[in-house]
């Protein structure tokens, strides 16, 4: 057993250790950190979606904005699109899931705001449906998926694909690279 617990912490140290040499997606991260300090100072806000894991990831992530990460400092306009169960069931039910995210987009953010979508497949309908919304609206989008990013890679800015296909290590990963993004935005708009 301990050899096996041994081998899922190895394999996770083996995926952020590609993550340490892949200058590309570094230099992604950097420009998202870039945007997102600069989407906050003009007074735009950042949202962020996701389904299951992803959701929860989303959620927490959208906190260290709207919380804070490591200083008492003011809150930033950040949330998660699924945290309004009744609107949630609501649009499942009368329109369809695919649609949940995009109608918030169209309702709810404007050109300058940024949509973070997480998906480890890169595959998933909502996501896609609500960057394509974003897109028309011409706010930024950011797409955390698995390594081959799949279709969310064709209607994001920023792709930070993360180089694995297991779930577990991805959402590993996510987080990773979202509380990076989370520590610096706030280091650079609090010094």
């Amino acid at each position: 057993m301990q050899q096996d617990i041994k081998q899922i912490i190895q394999d996770s140290i083996a995926v952020k250790e590609i993550l340490l040499k892949t200058d590309p997606l570094l230099q992604t991260v950097s420009d998202i950190i870039s945007v997102t300090v600069k989407a906050f100072k003009n007074g735009h806000k950042v949202l962020f979606c996701g389904n299951g894991g992803s959701a929860a990831d989303a959620q927490h992530l959208a906190a260290e904005f709207s919380g804070r990460f490591y200083k008492n400092r003011k809150a930033l306009p950040s949330d998660a699109l699924h945290c309004n169960t009744s609107y949630l069931t609501a649009v499942a039910n009368d329109y369809s899931y695919d649609d949940i995210y995009a109608r918030l987009v169209e309702g709810t953010m404007e050109e300058g705001d940024i949509l973070i979508g997480l998906s480890t497949s890169g595959n998933s309908p909502n996501i896609i449906k609500a960057f394509e919304a974003a897109r028309t609206k011409h706010i930024i989008t950011v797409g955390f998926t698995g390594e081959t990013g799949g279709q969310l890679k064709n209607v994001t800015d920023y792709l930070l694909n993360v180089p694995s296909t297991i779930t577990p290590r991805i959402q590993e990963a996510h987080i990773l690279l979202g509380h990076i993004i989370c520590e610096k935005v706030e280091a650079s708009l609090f010094a």
